[in-house]
């Protein structure tokens, strides 16, 4: 999987360097962005192999941000796996609805953030 392309959509500037550091360290080019529409434009530059997206931003919400992948032709086959500190079903259902492939909440572990990323690109 070394090389694979990850968007990482984090507000908290920590998070999104220890993910970062993390993936890199892992083989993974990585782009960090911190908000939804910043997401959006890094999309229609290069789409990524997988998408890693948090919910709570400060302008659209993650939700949004996956409805409007999943409904485009262009980006709809982009893995979008949510990160989140929301941890209700409602939070998880409205993921699934909205076209996530995966839920993952803060704080996770390392290892089962890989392995997930890993099953997935595996697809």
């Amino acid at each position: 999987m070394p090389g694979k392309k990850i968007l990482l959509v984090e507000d908290q500037e920590s998070l999104l360097k220890l993910e970062s550091i993390l993936l890199t360290s892992r083989g993974f080019e990585v782009r960090g962005v911190s908000d939804g529409q910043a997401a959006l434009a890094a999309i229609e530059e290069d789409i990524p192999d997988l998408m890693l997206l948090d919910i709570m931003l400060p302008d659209l919400d993650g939700f949004e941000i996956c409805r409007m992948i999943k409904e485009k032709e262009r980006t709809r086959k982009i893995p979008i796996i949510m990160v989140t500190a929301r941890k209700s079903r409602m939070d998880v259902q409205l993921s699934k609805e909205a076209g996530a492939d995966a839920y993952i909440t803060k704080p996770f572990k390392s290892a089962m953030l890989i392995e997930t990323i890993q099953k997935i690109l595996a697809r």
